[in-house]
Order: structure tokens, then sequence, then C-alpha cells
């Protein structure tokens, strides 16, 4: 059986704000680093771990650098293919700005942002390939809320309808002869919330 221990990055200043971030560069604020601090003191004293892979955005590589620290892991790849949505001209924007550019309905304007299928399909073709690397290891991917949704929701369409990923939160899918599974969702218990 291949584990896969998926992560969303620490906070940062976009998120906070309520701006898309997308695939704009955003680091973790100082909230964002204590976060991904808490998540691998919580990781360092459950089941060990073989590999960790993340983004190729900074945000997720910080988380990934910290998290790998404390377990003594090597970030081993950072694939693009787990990056966040593109946001297209919303990156930036926090939704009082978007209404006021575009109108409540800006969600129905085509603003170059990426289509919801392709990201779920990035994210579907990089898990498929990561049962067949890592067969029955255990692989942390530190990646993004939307990305993490959007794969969850098309991996395991009965279980998940919607999704909600909060920042440093592992969400936990097991694959035991092609057959998916999430035993844990979401989960950012080591925030103490």
């Amino acid at each position: 059986m291949t584990t896969i221990g998926l992560i969303r990055h620490g906070i940062t200043e976009w998120n906070e704000l309520g701006k898309a971030q997308g695939v704009s560069d955003i680091p973790l604020n100082n909230i964002g680093k204590q976060q991904a601090f808490a998540l691998a003191n919580r990781l360092s004293l459950e089941q060990e771990w073989d590999v960790i892979i993340t983004s190729d955005l900074s945000r997720a590589i910080e988380t990934a650098q910290i998290v790998s620290t404390t377990l003594q892991l090597p970030v081993s790849i950072h694939d693009e293919r787990i990056r966040e949505i593109d946001c297209g001209e919303i990156e930036g924007t926090t939704e009082v700005e978007r209404i006021n550019i575009w109108g409540s309905n800006w969600r129905e304007i085509d603003l170059g942002m990426e289509k919801y299928e392709l990201v779920s399909n990035r994210g579907l073709a990089f898990l498929e390939e990561l049962v067949m690397t890592y067969k029955d290891k255990r692989v942390l991917v530190v990646s993004h809320g939307a990305l993490i949704g959007l794969t969850l929701q098309h991996l395991l369409p009965e279980q998940f309808s919607k999704t909600s990923i909060d920042n440093t939160s592992i969400t936990i899918l097991t694959n035991n002869e092609n057959t998916w599974s999430c035993p844990l969702y979401n989960c950012t218990k080591h925030l103490g919330e």
C-alpha cells in the first residue's frame, strides 16, 4: 500500500488579505512558518515518511524545507504539476476588488483562469505516477489548496463534492492495488484549533 500525505503550504500575507495567489510566488509569512513548524513537530511524533515532494512555488518549498529538516528527509523533487491553479487576471486581487473591477458576475467572465478540469487532471496524473514510482512507500506532498481540493473531488467524487483545504492541513490518501481511500481529510490538529 502506498500512503500519500497531501499538505497545503503555510499561510502567506496574501492568504491573510484574501488575495488570489495562483502561480504568483508569494513566500510564507511568520505565521505560516510557525504553522509549518507545528506540522513538522506533529509529523515527527507520528509514523515515519520516506520522501517529500513539493510544488515549485516558494510557499510550498519553504513549508517542505521546514518539515524535511525536522523529519531529516531530503526534499527530492520540485514539481510544477502540483503548483496552484493559475488565476489569470484575478491574481493579486481580493473578492471586493474583483467585484469593483468586473462586477458581481466576474466568475462568468473569461479572465484567463486555468480550468478546474485541467488542474484536477494535473493532480491525478501526478498521483498516478507517484504510486508507480513510490510503490509501498509513504510520501509527503506539499502543494496548494485548489490543486489538492480539485484532485480529491475527481479522485473520490462520492466522498468529496466540495472541499476546503486549510493552511498546513494534512490529508492522507492510500492506494492499495489501485483502490484509493482517504482516511484523514484536512486535519489541522497541530494548530491547536
